[in-house]
């Protein structure tokens, strides 16, 4: 080989060899630029795999509270899934990739809403991690007020983990929206949807108010996790006219609303659990015209009226102020709930 061609070669092997360091410090740019965190403080590490392009949005963490980065409590990535050494570092020859240390149950994508709700009888979320780590998990930052009676609660005892109602990476939790709840909670509460679906009821199924107005799902020390300590507190947050006290008050409202009413709806006006004057006479005995049983007379009566009792009649008739009135005639019927 002459001399001039070796030179020529050997230039040649210099411009190839620079070449390639170019690139590769063009590549390990790249690699870098692409390392910086994308949405939440340090998860440049899950946003190489889990971008823009996943299956399951899941930078849209970024709209929601999760991602508010001015919060000094927003947390990251490892906050709520763990370290997940096992998960990032994929060994060779193995055909999948470990799973994070804490996994969330998701909806799956294949299943319509309404389906979901309607088929699925509460079995719509999957997670391959125990409800207590996923519960630790959010319990970590989510604690105190609404949540102090989380331990111990109707949710909690019956092994709910909080992504069972909740979805995080997502700007609309639907558990979240009062039109969209009910369908959630209906998920596991099937009496109370079919009860929704009768003629009188509260107004959730046209979406002016939610479960959420009266249940605390997160646990209370009231009855049925309801948001204040009884249920007439709960009742009184809006029928404030039935609270009292009054001059005459009717000892059944008094004691429990649900004596004579079902919240969740009934086929009679009024959310009442059965028609007067048969409610009425639940209490009031079936002698003379205070709870006389509603039937057809012997015979022929037309002198006095009263002696028709409750036939074809309801007790509000006449009895308009059942909840309590403040009448104060010195007289016998003065205190029987007239107006």
């Amino acid at each position: 080989m002459n001399v001039p061609r070796l030179v020529l070669l050997l230039c040649l092997g210099f411009v190839m060899s620079q070449g390639i360091v170019t690139i590769l410090a063009a590549a390990e740019g790249r690699e870098k630029e692409v390392r910086k965190d994308a949405v939440l403080r340090g998860d440049a590490e899950c946003t190489m795999c889990h971008d823009e392009e996943d299956s399951v949005a899941l930078l849209a963490i970024g709209k929601t509270k999760h991602g508010t980065l001015a919060d000094s409590r927003t947390p990251t990535c490892i906050s709520c899934h763990g370290p997940s050494r096992e998960h990032l570092k994929k060994e060779e020859g193995q055909e999948k990739r470990p799973k994070p240390d804490i996994v969330y149950g998701r909806r799956s994508s294949a299943i319509r809403l309404d389906a979901r709700v309607d088929e699925d009888f509460g079995n719509f979320r999957t997670s391959s991690s125990a409800a207590t780590a996923i519960n630790a998990a959010c319990t970590s930052c989510h604690k105190g007020g609404g949540l102090l009676f989380w331990t111990g609660s109707a949710h909690s005892s019956q092994g709910l983990a909080c992504t069972s109602c909740h979805e995080i990476h997502t700007d609309h939790d639907r558990v979240l929206d009062k039109t969209s709840q009910p369908k959630v909670c209906f998920t596991c509460h099937k009496s109370q949807r079919s009860l929704f679906n009768r003629p009188s009821h509260h107004p959730v199924p046209e979406g002016k108010m939610t479960c959420s107005n009266c249940h605390n799902t997160h646990g209370s020390a009231g009855h049925k996790s309801l948001r204040w300590d009884t249920v007439n507190g709960t009742c009184y947050q809006c029928h404030m006219e039935k609270r009292g006290p009054f001059v005459h008050n009717h000892p059944p409202v008094a004691d429990n609303c649900l004596n004579c009413h079902n919240p969740h709806g009934t086929s009679i006006s009024g959310l009442l659990l059965s028609r007067p004057p048969y409610l009425c006479q639940g209490c009031h005995s079936d002698t003379s015209h205070r709870g006389q049983v509603a039937g057809l007379p012997a015979g022929r009566n037309n002198a006095n009226p009263l002696m028709l009792g409750s036939i074809a009649r309801g007790c509000l008739k006449c009895h308009t102020n059942i909840h309590g009135s403040n009448s104060t005639e010195n007289k016998t019927n003065a205190g029987r709930f007239f107006r």
